[in-house]
Order: structure tokens, then sequence, then C-alpha cells
């Protein structure tokens, strides 16, 4: 059934509510409810969103995400609890002796662990959480450096689970090439390219600090660095010595191996589970816990990471409720319609990353996107690197701007603060490379 204009209503209550509210569990279960009253109506809603639910927790993916997300989170317990972050931090700061040096270290450390978003997000904050307390860095700053790196890294280098994800999109629509095709596109790939290196010239004052996140860091720099939302909760954990003696070793050696079997297995969920069992043996033999902490830990652990858990639950849930009312469909034909070979790249870039935006399912708006706008492509003789590179930017941009996606629900969870903390601060500086990657797109399509 075509719903028109009416659904857009789901989306738009969930910003609205959200900015209104500064919460976000809720209002995704409300435009969640919503879409399903458009698409079931008042007598077939409750039980619409009850089998969305249940199709959403027997969802492969969604298992697959809640234990990655849930045992990282032990593993996080277990390297701060032993001693193996307060290492690391010790390690970094033999080097990063200054605010300046701490966030670039950050940055560059977000770099290099390019293999998974998710786990770029929780290694990067176990990592630089505590060391970032001392200089008085406030968390949103973290994140908001944190989330520029994780997806923007991921699909830029050709090694990661995005690179395989939209290899395999663009040879199921027939360009051809294979992996040669992917790199010819990355030049293209505006927006990855200008977050990243945007936040270098945010750490060194290129570009001017403003705004909510310039008062983050005000708060930070009188002492605060968690945000009012969540100090009360995580207050105790700020800046902390850890009281066990460690070294940089017993956290080096567990990410390493998380990394390694992520690389040579393709599964992240394999590399947190085997990090964990070499973090047993390290650190029951050094005595650093004991056997029953390890275990109070990965209760801990769990718990800490349960918001987040549910938090990506009822995105998919709400995912779900768009697709009822046929949101993808309509805005990208709607779009389709109305555009020149010229404005194609930029028109799709800006058109998938809303829609990515609102709606949180970067892969799966890939998925559609790809099938519809490739070919439109074709038709118009429009270079197919730079289309290609259009929905895989608006990919990134979506990873990164959508306050209850998956990664920036993750990088909240690790830096300690609430996603409207991140969007409040972040997305003025995402609206930036947003901005001129829509220009590029703009210049490029009509030159090539």
């Amino acid at each position: 059934m075509d719903y028109g204009i009416v659904c857009l209503i789901p989306s738009a209550l969930v910003i609205i509510l959200a900015l209104a509210t500064r919460r976000i569990l809720e209002p995704l279960l409300v435009g969640a409810v919503t879409g399903f009253l458009i698409s079931a109506g008042p007598s077939g809603f409750f039980t619409a969103f009850i089998d969305a639910t249940y199709a959403v927790m027997m969802d492969a993916v969604t298992v697959w995400i809640a234990l990655v997300v849930g045992l990282f989170g032990v593993l996080i317990i277990w390297l701060d609890k032993g001693g193996g972050a307060q290492g690391f931090s010790n390690l970094i700061q033999k080097v990063a002796t200054s605010r300046k040096k701490v966030l670039l270290a950050t940055w560059i450390l977000g770099i290099i662990v390019f293999i998974d978003d998710y786990i770029n997000a929780m290694a990067v904050g176990a990592a630089m959480r505590k060391l970032s307390d001392k200089f008085n860095i406030s968390r949103e700053y973290l994140a908001y450096i944190i989330n520029s790196t994780g997806t923007d890294v991921c699909v830029l280098i050709p090694a990661t689970t995005w690179f395989a994800f939209m290899l395999a999109q663009m040879e199921a629509v027939g360009i051809e090439g294979g992996a040669s095709a992917y790199f010819a596109a990355i030049p293209f790939m505006f927006y990855p390219w200008i977050a990243v290196l945007m936040v270098p010239l945010v750490i060194l004052g290129i570009v001017p600090m403003y705004g909510p996140l310039k008062k983050a860091e005000e708060r930070a720099k009188a002492g605060q660095v968690l945000p009012d939302s969540t100090y009360e909760e995580f207050k105790d954990q700020v800046a902390t010595e850890d009281a066990n003696k460690s070294s940089a070793f017993n956290f080096i050696v567990p990410m390493l191996v998380a990394a390694i079997v992520t690389i040579t297995t393709g599964e992240a969920l394999y590399g947190v589970i085997i990090a964990l069992v070499v973090c047993f043996l390290m650190f029951v033999p050094q005595k650093l816990m004991k056997f029953w902490d390890l275990c109070d830990g990965i209760v801990q652990g769990f718990r800490d990471m349960l918001f987040v858990i549910m938090l990506i639950i009822i995105a998919f849930i709400l995912q779900r409720a768009n697709d009822s009312v046929g949101l993808t469909d309509f805005v990208i034909t709607n779009v389709a319609s109305i555009i020149s070979p010229g404005l194609l790249p930029a028109v799709c870039f800006v058109t998938v990353a809303i829609l990515m935006f609102v709606v949180g399912s970067f892969w799966g708006i890939a998925a559609i996107s790809f099938p519809i706008i490739i070919p439109l492509a074709i038709a118009m003789d429009v270079n197919l690197s730079l289309a290609a590179a259009s929905i895989i930017s608006a990919s990134a941009f979506g990873s990164q701007a959508c306050f209850f996606s998956d990664a920036a629900t993750i990088t909240c969870g690790t830096t300690q603060i609430k996603n409207m903390d991140y969007a409040r601060c972040a997305l003025p500086y995402i609206a930036i490379p947003f901005v001129l990657a829509t220009i590029l797109f703009i210049i490029f399509g009509f030159v090539m």
C-alpha cells in the first residue's frame, strides 16, 4: 500500500521528540508504534509491534550485536579492573603529554584500529578514556573524535567488514571490476575523507570550537568531564588510579588478539571471545584479578552495555515500522524522478544520507539504494564510481550523524554519555563535511 507523505510521520516524530526531550529511547518507541498504527491500523498495531519485536529479537544480527557489545563490555571491565587500561594510558602518556597530544593520539589510534567500527569504538574508548580524564577532556569531545574515525576509516580502507558489504552491493548491481571498482570509488568518497581530516583541524584550533561542544569543554576544564546526564552514574569511575600494578602489555596483547582473530576469521565475535580467554590466562597467574572478580566483571560488563543493547533493538524495530509504511521506496522514487545527470551524485548523497539519518539502517538502506541509483546512473551516463561513492559516503555520514545508530550508541556507551549529549555536540561539526561533500559531488557530477 502506498501511504504517500504520511510515511514520513514516524521518523519526523522521533527527531522532534528527541530534540524536545533530549532522550532517545522513548522517541524511538513512539516512532515505531506510530509506524505500525499507520500500516496496521488501531486494531492491528499492537500485534504488528509484537511481531516485529519477536522478529528483531530472534534475528541473527540482533543476537550477534548483543553478544559482541555485551562481551566487549566485559572485556573493557576486565582490562580496567586488571590494570591493563591504566598501563596503556601510562604508556601513551609518555608521548601524549598535553591535551592536544592526547586528542591527536585518540584520532591516530582510531585510524589504526580500522578493522571494524564496533571494535574501533570500544577499543579506542577503553584505551583513551582514563588518559583523557587526566587532561580534563570532555567525554562528548572524546566521543566525537572516536565516532569520526570509526566508520569513516572503515569505508576508506579496503580490508574491513564495510568494504566487504559495499563491494558485494556493487557487484550485485553489475559494476564490473571486483575490488578494483571499489578502489576507483575511494577517491570520490568525499564525506569520509573530509570527516576524518576535519578532526585534527578541530583539535589544532584551525576549525574553531563553538556551540555545545565548546560549553562541554569549558565544563570539563572546570573539573567535570562527564555530562550532567551521566555524572551521578559514572562519577566514581573518572580518573581513578588502579591499585593493581599492571603494564600496557596486559592491554595491548588482548586487543591485538581481538584484532588478529577478527581479521583472519572475519568475525568480531570470535575476536572478543578469544581476547577474553587470553585475559583470563594472563590475569589469573599474575594475580591481577581473582576468579570471582572475573565472574563479577561478566555481570557488570553486560549491565553497563544493557542500555546500548536495548537502544539498538528498539532502533531495529523502528526500521521495520518504517519498512511497513514504505519510507525508503517513497523517498528514493520521488527524488529520482526530478533530477538531472549532473546533479545525480549530489542528490543521491543528500537523499540517502537523510534516509540513513532518520532510519538508522545503513546497510539496509544501501542495499535498497544500489539497485535503484546505479541503473539510473547507467541510463543517465553518470560516472559509476562517483555514483557508488555517493551511496557509500551517505552510509558513512549516517553512521556518524544518526544519534540512535548502533555505531553512535556504542560510542556513547564506551564514553559513558547519553546519545543526545553526543548529538548536540557532534552534529554542528558533522554538518561541515556534509555540506562540503555535497558541493564536491555537485562539482564532480558536472565535470565527469
